[in-house]
C-alpha cells in the first residue's frame, strides 16, 4: 500500500512539473530500468489521481499526448486574470478552415477552398502549422502534387481531446459561432487574415495579402477580413481518420 501511496505522489508530482501531457511511456522512464513499474501499476495511480481530484478545482485528463493535470474549465475565467495577455480570438474562416482538415483529413488546399467556396489564406495555414495543430503528411497524386494536411497530436492537446474519435458528430456542430461560445474565445476585436483574432492592443502587423490556392484551386472569392458563412462539410466529411503522429 505504501509503495502505491508513493507511485501515485512520483506521477502527479511529475505532471504538475512537466506543465503538460506525458504518456505513459515517459512517466515510465522517469525510473530506474530495474524499478520501472508496469503501466497497469501507472494506470492504477492515475486513475486514483483522478478520485482524489473529484469536486477540486483541477482535472487529471487524457489527452492525444498522454496525461495531463488541467484546471477544470468552469474556473478559467479567474483563473486567465493571472495573465495580462488575453488568448487569442480565431477567426470564423480559421475555424471552418481547421474543422474541414479534422474531419475529411488528408485533405488538400483546393479540397477546401472547393468546399468552402472561398480561397484560403496562406496566412491561415501558416496560422495553424506554426501553433502545430496541422500538418503537410504527404501529396495528392495528381497534376501539381498538392500538399496534404492532417491534425497533429498537439491540435488534440490544444482542445483536450484524446483521439479524433472525440470530436463532436457534423449534426452536433449547429455553427462555428457555437463553437466560439463554447472554447470561450468571445473577445472584442477585428478578425485578421492570418485566422487570429487582432485585438485593440495588439502590437502585430498587418497580416500579408490573401493568395491563390497553392494546389492550383482558383478562388471563388477571397477572404477579405477572414470571416466567411459556414458552409456545410458535405455529407462525407463525418469521416475521421487517425491524426499524423
Amino acid at each position: 500500500m505504501e509503495s502505491e501511496q508513493k507511485l501515485k505522489q512520483i506521477v502527479e508530482a511529475a505532471l504538475l512539473a512537466v506543465g503538460g501531457p506525458l504518456t505513459l511511456d515517459a512517466i515510465q522512464a522517469l525510473f530506474p530500468e530495474q524499478e520501472q513499474p508496469e503501466h497497469a501499476a501507472l494506470r492504477v495511480a492515475i486513475e486514483a489521481l483522478q478520485a482524489d481530484y473529484q469536486g477540486r478545482g483541477m482535472e487529471l485528463k487524457e489527452v492525444g499526448g498522454g496525461f495531463r493535470i488541467n484546471v477544470r474549465a468552469e474556473y478559467a475565467p479567474w483563473v486567465s486574470r493571472l495573465w495580462e495577455e488575453r488568448p487569442a480570438r480565431y477567426s470564423r474562416a480559421l475555424l471552418e478552415t481547421l474543422v474541414l482538415i479534422a474531419y475529411r483529413q488528408p485533405v488538400t488546399r483546393g479540397e477546401i477552398e472547393d468546399v468552402r467556396g472561398v480561397s484560403v489564406s496562406s496566412n491561415i495555414i501558416k496560422t495553424m502549422m506554426e501553433r502545430e495543430w496541422v500538418r503537410v503528411v504527404g501529396h495528392r497524386d495528381v497534376p501539381g502534387r498538392p500538399s496534404l494536411y492532417a491534425t497533429t497530436r498537439e491540435f488534440l492537446n490544444y482542445f483536450g481531446l484524446r483521439g479524433l474519435d472525440d470530436l463532436p458528430t457534423l449534426q452536433e456542430i449547429r455553427d462555428l459561432d457555437s463553437i466560439n461560445r463554447e472554447l470561450e474565445l468571445a473577445f472584442p476585436g477585428t478578425a485578421s487574415e492570418d485566422g487570429s483574432e487582432q485585438l485593440p492592443d495588439a502590437q502585430e502587423g498587418a497580416p500579408g495579402a490573401v493568395e491563390s490556392s497553392a494546389d492550383g484551386g482558383s478562388p471563388v472569392e477571397t477572404e477579405g477580413d477572414g470571416v466567411g458563412a459556414p458552409s456545410d462539410p458535405g455529407p462525407d466529411s463525418g469521416r475521421r481518420d487517425h491524426c499524423a503522429e
